[in-house]
């Protein structure tokens, strides 16, 4: 009975308040946190996609409305009017590439005011990347540049850093995300929706939705950062509180007396139950409610006016306090009181959403966007090197058009693949156009830079460069000159690693008698190699569908010679005809698969692959140096992928297997084998659509498989998901590693996860893992790595096996927002044909403890590949004035434990330097050690006159950040302090030395001397 007085007595008072103010109603929105009462945080937002099913321009302008109504300009419009209506209402925004096109276009009257907006706090800019990114398809990189392109534009315009990390759409998350990208840009919290169905149960159970992260095992204490997984698996609001324009899900609060539906008491009492039940599952008496979702406040006063009214009327009531709040208030109060919180490490892959339901597909899905997106990540690392030494030009070209469309193919509906053809289309065309005009810009700097020591002052070099983007197909017009006309062809080699590196250049040429010399004038070996038919017949069609016409029949050889590369430098050779060619032709030879034909050996240095006689399948790797003598066995499977009208479809997110079949010859091809003095290699057609090539480099010591996959046959109407697995006899009881985004190498042991006792549905696909770097396995003698040139899914399914997939194509949709199949399709002229993909893999076997030094070393060099640029000279021409160069002192290069992650000019005329240390405490005898870098020596014949220690995104200075930054307890620790984390000291002011600890990154704006002395 004294309840129904309660509420009673509240309906009166109610209407009381309503009657006193007449027509018009001023409600009370200045609460802020109560304590002692369940404190409910209402944080507006909404959520804008860089592109999924439409394009990032057409989300932004509102076209292309029959997919999908969405508009983000109308969304920051109308927001912006919102705030101005009163001063309590808060919102938060995401996506820098939308709010820096509408920011381009306001007027100076606007920017002040919501300059002022988001210094008072009303606006809150978190997160503060380009995009969203993703975390499982993305290296570590790629998601620092996307970041710092964001924070650094946040700081320029309002002079503030972000302090909240809020990444609610990314299908699983990180570890990397947790320390590097979280607690090391100065992040306070990590806020995410995604968590597996079955983890997210046991912490609701346990009330363990809110926890200290502590991403890295090497940097210990200081990575740690306060996270929170979402109450209900979504950012949305809860049931019945969505209030976008023209939408009937809820009910709006209807608080005019004199109009029918009068239901202030019912919306009270059902946000104080939705409250309850949410504050029975989280620590605390502060909830967060994420009022907003996909593209919401197209018209903003539509969500406010409901939220101005549930604050007041439940502020009335008293049961429970509501407040406009931010995720930054809602971090300091839980800070506030003090208290202690659960610990978790290692990451949150895979995710399910529900039983049988493995959002792994994605680590895979549309694997030529992923490999272009590596490869332009790799360019642009290096363009950025060039156009620093060359100067940047502010009048163009400039290498920011690359470094957009790169930040906004990180966004998690881009370079997972999830998103729909036409914008997966898209983010191609931003990529090529970003591409041409930092190829412009490297043309320029190695123009200049071959040309004079002044190359800065150089504006039209004489000499031009060509590169090629497509010479992983042949493709190359550059090197397509007849050369027996009295020309040569000019090949220019850099380097972007901070270490001397020496590798086999290969490429194509027309004519056979050629010879390579050295700058010096020396001619060094090379070896000729002819292009495969399979080889011709992909070129020719997808350089059409680059070209847009028809290709002539190109080169018939691959070229190939040994580059020597100083660190950050280049050096150049020249090729040229001879009446017989001093490129050795390998030995030619094919098995023919008979029974009882001996074995074929492969291998002319330390490293020997054996191959069967009778059927053609490696057996056998053996390496005379490290002594290791591995039994080996490579093959193809598919697995079926679920249809739909099951409980889930095998789609665009989800891996969802439905058998598997080993792919077998459709007939016995033998193996066709090339031994030369620089490599050997071996060409198989597993089958009609797939064609593999394994080489064996003489002064190296792995494999690496070229695979050319596609177009997968579905003509049986059955979607397939191909993957190459590698056996031997390795003992790894259930356990591999696979790494964080490119970084730190995290234990997976299969059907097992360490925060629950998993509950086994897939046993499959619920073992994948995203692989940026690469996965191995070890037993108490031995090491199997294999490493990636891409993002894509792998795992150990069994014992002794290393399983990656390589392409997908699929037939149905798999029900989670895209609507369309995985079904790529390529046209050219009047012909289609489904996609096929080209890439590479690289494994190698070790003692155990001895491989990481390859993972981590040849790793870079995957990431940073050779730069090649040409130029055609007639025959009378000698040499560049500048035949060989290197940014750094001829005697110096990098510890072989550190590598250069970025180095840039930026807009004022300072240059961005960052530092990385490769490997984690422990992980190798040698390597995992203090390292020290000389910036003398690095930076030769320049005087630095100013050197500041930043973030990680380099908009604010690192001391202030450790300062600022929040410190949490954690549960069963005996003090809140940070421990003693091992990290390098202060730049040394006289010597200009840098110390990294293991995985340490240090990140540094330079000022060099006004009077610059020129590389």
């Amino acid at each position: 009975m004294a309840g129904f007085v309660g509420v009673f007595l509240t309906v009166v008072l109610t209407v009381v308040s309503v009657l006193v103010e007449g027509n018009y109603m001023v409600y009370d929105t200045a609460q802020g946190v109560v304590p002692g009462k369940l404190n409910v945080h209402l944080v507006p937002h909404t959520h804008d996609d860089v592109g999924w099913l439409k394009t990032v321009d057409q989300y932004y302008v509102g076209s292309n409305n029959s997919i999908q109504v969405a508009c983000v300009q109308n969304v920051l419009d109308s927001l912006i009017t919102a705030l101005l209506a009163d001063k309590n209402r808060k919102f938060i925004y995401v996506e820098q590439a939308f709010f820096q096109r509408w920011w381009r276009r306001q007027s100076e009257a606007t920017k002040k005011t919501v300059q002022i907006l988001v210094s008072t706090g009303q606006l809150e800019l978190i997160n503060g990347g380009m995009c969203m990114h993703d975390e499982a398809a993305t290296h570590y990189i790629d998601m620092i540049d996307q970041t710092t392109l964001g924070h650094r534009y946040i700081k320029q315009q309002f002079n503030v850093t972000p302090r909240i990390g809020w990444q609610i759409d990314p299908f699983g998350h990180s570890a990397v995300q947790a320390y590097l990208l979280g607690a090391e840009v100065g992040f306070d919290a990590l806020f995410f929706a995604r968590i597996d169905y079955q983890d997210r149960a046991k912490r609701r159970d346990e009330k363990k939705l809110e926890f200290i992260w502590q991403g890295s095992k090497t940097q210990g204490s200081s990575s740690q950062i306060f996270a929170g997984a979402f109450y209900a698996g979504n950012y949305e609001p809860p049931t019945g509180f969505y209030y976008e324009i023209n939408d009937e899900s809820s009910p709006v609060v209807q608080d005019d007396i004199n109009l029918f539906d009068y239901n202030v008491q019912e919306r009270v009492d059902a946000f104080v139950a939705a409250a309850l039940s949410q504050a029975n599952v989280t620590r605390s008496n502060h909830i967060m409610w994420t009022m907003g979702t996909d593209f919401k406040y197209q018209y903003a006063e539509t969500w406010f006016r409901n939220m101005d009214k549930l604050i007041h009327y439940v502020n009335q009531d008293g049961r429970v306090n509501a407040l406009y709040s931010t995720p930054s208030i809602y971090t300091d109060t839980k800070h506030a009181l003090n208290e202690a919180w659960p610990l978790k490490s290692d990451d949150f892959f895979p995710y399910a959403d529900r039983i049988n339901a493995y959002w792994t597909g994605y680590f895979t899905s549309r694997p030529a966007i992923k490999g272009y997106v590596r490869t332009m990540s790799g360019y642009y690392l290096a363009a950025r090197q060039l156009e620093l030494f060359k100067g940047r030009n502010k009048s163009g070209p400039t290498t920011e058009s690359l470094a957009d469309a790169l930040a906004i193919a990180q966004h998690h509906d881009a370079v997972t693949g999830t998103e729909k053809q036409h914008v997966a289309n898209d983010y191609a065309k931003r990529l090529s156009i970003g591409y041409k005009e930092s190829e412009d810009v490297v043309a320029a700097a190695f123009g200049c830079m071959t040309q004079s020591s002044s190359f800065s002052e150089c504006k039209n070099p004489p000499t031009k460069f060509t590169q090629c983007p497509l010479l992983n197909i042949s493709y190359c017009p550059a090197t397509e000159v007849d050369i027996s006309q009295g020309k040569k062809l000019a090949v220019l080699v850099y380097n972007s690693l901070g270490w001397k590196r020496t590798s086999v250049v290969r490429i194509p040429v027309i004519n056979e008698n050629v010879t390579v010399s050295d700058s010096t004038g020396k001619v060094i070996l090379s070896q000729i190699i002819p292009i495969v038919n399979a080889s011709i017949a992909n070129k020719k069609f997808y350089a059409t569908a680059y070209t847009g016409e028809s290709t002539s029949a190109g080169p018939m050889y691959w070229l190939a010679f040994t580059a020597e590369v100083p660190p950050l430098g280049f050096s150049t050779y020249v090729i040229s005809s001879a009446s017989d060619s001093a490129s050795i032709r390998p030995r030619s030879y094919t098995c023919g698969g008979a029974q009882n034909s001996s074995a074929v050996e492969i291998g002319s240095g330390n490293l020997k692959l054996i191959y069967s006689g009778n059927d053609g399948t490696p057996t056998q790797y053996i390496n005379s140096r490290s002594s290791v003598n591995m039994s080996l066995e490579q093959s193809y499977t598919y697995y079926a992928g679920e249809a739909a009208g099951t409980d889930q479809a095998s789609g665009a997110y989800v891996f969802r297997p439905n058998g598997t079949s080993e792919i077998q010859p459709e007939e016995k091809i033998p193996l066709r084998v090339f031994k030369g003095p620089l490599y050997d290699e071996v060409h198989q057609m597993i089958n009609s659509w797939i064609y593999q090539i394994t080489r064996v480099y003489k002064e190296k010591e792995h494999v690496e498989v070229e695979f050319t996959v596609g177009p997968i046959p579905i003509n049986d109407k059955v979607g397939k998901e191909i993957v190459t697995q590698i056996k031997s006899n390795i003992g790894n009881n259930k356990t591999f590693y696979t790494d964080s985004n490119g970084r730190d190498f995290l234990e997976r042991i299969r059907d097992y996860r360490a925060d629950w006792d998993l509950e086994v549905n897939q046993p499959i696909a619920g073992n994948y893992y995203p692989i940026n770097l690469g996965i191995y396995i070890k037993d108490k003698n031995t090491e199997l790595s294999v490493l990636v040139d891409r993002s894509v899914g792998g795992s150990s399914i069994t014992d002794g096996e290393v399983e990656i997939m390589l392409h997908r194509r699929l037939l149905y949709d798999d029900g989670r927002g895209v609507d369309e199949s995985l079904n790529e399709t390529v046209c050219v002229l009047d012909t289609c044909s489904g996609l096929t993909v080209q890439g590479k893999y690289y494994l190698r076997f070790d003692p155990l403890g001895e491989g990481s030094k390859w993972r981590r070393s040849f790793g870079q060099e995957i990431y940073s590949p050779f730069l090649l640029a040409f130029t055609e000279q007639d025959d009378t021409w000698t040499n560049f004035a500048i035949p060989s160069f290197s940014a750094m002192d001829s005697s110096y290069s990098l510890p072989d434990n550190v590598a250069i992650l970025t180095l840039q000019e930026l807009e004022d005329g300072t240059v961005l330097l960052r530092l990385a240390h490769l490997y984690e405490d422990g992980e190798d005898n040698d390597l995992s050690v203090m390292a020290t870098v000389e910036l003398k020596k690095v930076f030769r014949n320049k005087k630095i006159n100013k050197i500041k220690e930043m973030s990680l995104s380099a908009n604010q200075e690192r001391e202030e950040m450790v300062r600022k930054r929040l410190s949490w307890k954690v549960e069963g620790s005996k003090t809140n302090k940070q421990d003693n984390d091992l990290r390098g000291g202060p730049v040394n002011p006289v010597k200009l030395t840098v110390e990294l600890a293991p995985m340490e990154i240090r990140t540094f704006i330079i000022d060099f001397n006004s009077k610059l002395v020129q590389y």
